[in-house]
């Protein structure tokens, strides 16, 4: 079991594949994107399976999201959730991408196993797209969202960030769209997940803000606290149901109290934390020859030392000095 000093218990384990995107999204990383990891430092996909393992069998997870970075960039992907599915108990297993390259690989990862995927897409406008992602590229994150959807990786969800000046007028066309296509969509709040400190607090959509637009054109039902459970959206049904929309609302109102999470890097380091500021290495326990009891071990003492909250909510955050790409989302 991972529990903390909050009596908080994570059962979902987030693992970041890699550090690399084929994307060059403004709210991630700047236009010439960072200094990637080299291969040495990277996990290989040996020593992934045997981490998730180890966090299956003896720690208590049962749920795993394979993250980025891109994780569709990973050559290994569809084998590593192959064997992954093979474990006793089974995780439930999902995956978040930027889609590009889904419309391939949508039936080879159903029929290796993973559950369902959650899709970034934050404008139905392909010049908007352009200009977020600085890619040309809002048509294939379209056709991989329809072949998820055919494959059966469902619920498929879309994250969205809505940013002023950009996208900020589109929430009841996205929501509208979503529900004409099947897809559950979750806005989320703009973090800072910059490598390049842009972010700022100061004209920032809230939370608040999406619904107001939302309601604008729907009629949105609670769906209540005893349905979110530890989720990070709240929900609400669409003009009765039974679609639903959700708004993942980390800096506005933050769900630390309820956060069931750890997160395993690219680089085979244990975040208790999206925004944390320390890590614990894995990695160079597994490359020194550290038994499975030992590495679950260290994974529970970093967890035992998990703060309170994440600090979006303190107007003095400060943002972490590692690029998100290689953390995970």
């Amino acid at each position: 079991m991972l529990i903390d000093t909050y009596d908080r218990v994570a059962t979902d384990l987030r693992v970041s594949l890699t550090d690399r995107c084929n994307l060059r999204c403004t709210y991630c990383m700047p236009e010439e994107g960072l200094q990637w990891l080299a291969k040495p430092d990277l996990l290989s996909d040996d020593e992934i399976v045997r981490l998730v393992r180890v966090a299956v069998t003896q720690l208590g997870i049962d749920e795993v999201r394979f993250t980025g970075g891109e994780p569709l960039l990973r050559p290994g992907l569809v084998s590593i959730v192959e064997q992954c599915a093979a474990l006793t108990p089974r995780p439930k297993m999902s995956l978040t991408t930027n889609g590009i390259g889904l419309k391939r690989t949508a039936a080879a990862l159903k029929a290796a196993g993973l559950d369902r995927v959650n899709v970034s897409l934050d404008t139905l406008r392909p010049d908007v797209f352009k200009t977020l992602t600085r890619r040309d590229r809002h048509h294939d994150v379209l056709a991989g969202l329809e072949a998820a959807r055919d494959a059966g990786l469902t619920p498929v969800k879309v994250n969205t960030v809505l940013m002023s000046g950009l996208n900020g007028d589109e929430a009841p066309d996205l929501l509208a769209w979503a529900v004409e296509h099947g897809y559950e969509l979750r806005f989320i709040e703009q973090m800072p997940l910059d490598a390049q400190h842009g972010w700022k607090r100061d004209g920032m959509i809230t939370a608040g803000d999406i619904l107001s637009s939302l309601r604008t054109r729907f009629t949105l039902t609670a769906e209540g606290d005893g349905e979110r459970g530890s989720a990070p959206a709240e929900r609400w049904l669409v003009d009765g149901g039974p679609h639903r929309v959700g708004v993942i609302a980390s800096v506005t109102r933050p769900f630390c109290r309820a956060c069931d999470r750890t997160r395993l890097t690219a680089d085979g380091q244990v975040r208790t934390c999206l925004f944390a500021r320390e890590e614990t290495d894995l990695r160079g326990a597994l490359r020194s020859g550290a038994q499975d009891e030992e590495i679950a071990r260290i994974w529970r003492l970093a967890m035992w030392g998990k703060k309170a909250g994440s600090g979006l909510d303190d107007p003095s955050f400060l943002q972490p000095d590692r690029p998100m790409s290689a953390i995970g989302g």
